[in-house]
């Protein structure tokens, strides 16, 4: 992101959710497990920490776009799940913004948490687990973004 731009609070519009809960979730699920296998690969994300994932199913839900992506972590990789479980290991939930706001760093999960943004269900421990891992990553720097450059 470039210095000065704040992601917004902001909620899609309600028949983005219907017909997205009406897509296919795996290319979600595909798509996460692969992010965050890159970013164990290239040492974002610590072994010591993943081996505590062993075996551990998580849901991630982007309540306004009607999307969720389902991945376990098993044999050292996230491995996404063709259908989300009844009762996973930990879900989180928040609309597409709080998500965007998480990436970005300009929130960290105690905030939005605590604005009743971002819900988190499931195993407690786990969940501090997963906080923890994601404000230790050390981002590298994003490239200043110009739409005016020449």
């Amino acid at each position: 992101m470039s210095q000065g731009f704040t992601i917004p609070s902001f909620k899609l519009p309600g028949v983005l959710s219907t017909i997205g809960a009406h897509l296919p979730q795996w290319p979600h699920s595909l798509a996460l497990a692969t992010a965050l296998n890159v970013a164990a690969r290239v040492g974002l994300l610590p072994a010591d920490s993943l081996a505590q994932l062993a075996d551990r199913s998580f849901v991630v839900e982007v309540l306004d776009a009607g999307g969720v992506a389902s991945f376990i972590y098993r044999d050292g990789l996230f491995r996404p799940l063709l259908t989300a479980p009844q009762a996973p290991d930990l879900c989180f939930q928040a609309n597409l913004s709080a998500f965007l706001k998480l990436l970005a760093r300009q929130e960290d999960p105690d905030t939005l948490f605590f604005k009743r943004e971002l819900s988190i269900v499931g195993d407690t421990e786990l969940g501090l687990l997963v906080k923890n891992m994601l404000d230790a990553i050390e981002w590298p720097p994003l490239p200043r973004l110009s739409l005016f450059q020449r």
